[in-house]
């Protein structure tokens, strides 16, 4: 087995100021695996549900083939997200924001064409086991018993500082409803942050690693699910490897023990379709010149095999946008708004696949008094951050005293009020005020 490389620094990148709070309250560790298997714990079932017009995560696959998929389009109505709807539709945080970067993530405007990204190339690996790609963030299984098969997911991956390696290596365990031991090195990093974790995280709502876990050889580092799924497709993690927990259950189910994970860092990607070449670009992690150097050159190469002519300005625009949509790059070929046109127009659900559901409050619960607002597009923003944190923070807006106010619950009781303003205090710096019966 090749060694593994210790990761170089990678270098943070964001497309939206309000993902930096988000990021603050999705961190979330996992170097040590306890082997316990609490008695009692939930199982997220692998979904069956399929979309009705495009695929998203299973492909069929021929010896030649490394463009699969295609884009496809949504309307968007009233109170949706476009992590609601990456989610729905296997693409995480980065795939479905780098795509539309002229809709507002958390309170994108009703009526607005979405552009989903559901067509990718193959990275450039062995059809074995799982690559996982850590530029565009994407996993890719190849089954053994199925050599013509391939599936796809969103992953979220190591934050600066606690970099996801590059290598060869392999499962060598799998656990259901997993502990978390914590490391002392995170353990060091809550308590400065005045957030104090156990030695051990038993499975449940709090912990980080979701309900499937799945150790490599590498020490210290897994393919986990998490409970703050709405960091999938974000450098968020410890170093570990998370999806949604719908799909780690389906992938916990397909592989076995002695998988190898193939863990690579390719930004550029390249695909010969119908006798066109296609191009699909993320920001790199690390080492951008060089990665755009070998870029230039397989082109170059891959154009003069072919007698083929390359469009370079459209490559420095492909590039410079690093959406991650494969485009074709041969001169006179589409450019991206001729793509957008064709991509499918997909059906609006009546709800999205795990869309927060928020509880109705009364006057009679514990509530809580987030922040107040003048302006009525913030005050949403926040309420649907607070919705979509891990555990979810019930959160929805208020119209009182010429103000907008977001108000979270409804609670339990006061002990319940405090931990979850704790909680806004810590990943928002915002003052929550409680709100005892009555008092809404």
């Amino acid at each position: 087995m090749n060694t593994i490389k210790k990761p170089s620094p990678l270098r943070y990148h964001s497309t939206r100021i309000a993902v930096m709070v988000l990021m603050s309250s999705l961190l979330s560790g996992c170097q040590h695996l306890s082997t316990l298997f609490p008695e009692e714990s939930a199982v997220v079932s692998p979904s069956t549900r399929k979309q009705d017009v495009v695929d998203n995560h299973e492909f069929t696959l021929t010896d030649d083939q490394f463009l699969l998929g295609s884009l496809a389009t949504i309307t968007t109505q009233e109170n949706d997200t476009l992590p609601d709807i990456a989610r729905h539709f296997g693409l995480g945080y980065n795939d479905i924001s780098l795509a539309n970067p002229a809709i507002s993530p958390w309170t994108p405007k009703s009526g607005s064409q979405v552009l989903l990204p559901l067509r990718f190339i193959l990275p450039d690996s062995p059809r074995k086991g799982i690559t996982l790609n850590l530029a565009n963030m994407r996993l890719f299984y190849y089954p053994k018993q199925t050599p013509n098969k391939v599936f796809t997911y969103p992953v979220g991956i190591g934050r600066d500082g606690w970099n996801t390696p590059t290598g060869l290596v392999k499962i060598i365990s799998k656990t259901a409803n997993p502990s978390w031991t914590v490391p002392e090195s995170i353990h060091r990093e809550h308590a400065k942050k005045g957030d104090p974790l156990p030695a051990v995280v038993k499975a449940g709502p709090d912990n980080p690693l979701g309900l499937y876990a799945m150790r490599l050889t590498v020490p210290g580092y897994l393919i986990h699910g998490t409970n703050k799924p709405y960091g999938i497709g974000m450098q968020v993690s410890h170093g570990c490897v998370q999806l949604y927990p719908e799909n780690i259950a389906a992938l916990f189910e397909k592989i076995t023990i002695g998988t190898p994970v193939h863990i690579i860092h390719q930004p550029y990607l390249t695909a010969w379709h119908e006798d066109m070449l296609y191009l699909e670009a993320s920001k790199p992690l690390q080492n951008p010149k060089q990665s755009k150097a070998q870029l230039v050159k397989q082109l170059s190469q891959m154009s003069v095999k072919k007698h083929t002519t390359i469009d370079w300005k459209k490559v420095d625009r492909i590039l410079e946008r690093a959406d991650g949509i494969p485009t074709p790059i041969l001169e006179n070929s589409p450019d991206i708004t001729d793509i957008v046109k064709n991509a499918t127009p997909l059906k609006h659900p009546d709800q999205f696949n795990h869309q927060p559901v928020i509880e109705e409050i009364t006057a009679n619960d514990w509530a809580i008094l987030v922040a107040r607002f003048n302006d009525k597009t913030k005050a949403q923003q926040l309420v649907t951050m607070l919705n979509h944190q891990g555990p979810m923070i019930p959160a929805r807006q208020v119209e009182k005293d010429h103000a907008y106010h977001v108000i979270a619950g409804p609670f339990k009781n006061k002990t319940e009020v405090l931990a979850v303003s704790k909680r806004i205090s810590m990943d928002f710096e915002l003052k929550a005020e409680p709100l005892k019966p009555g008092q809404l």
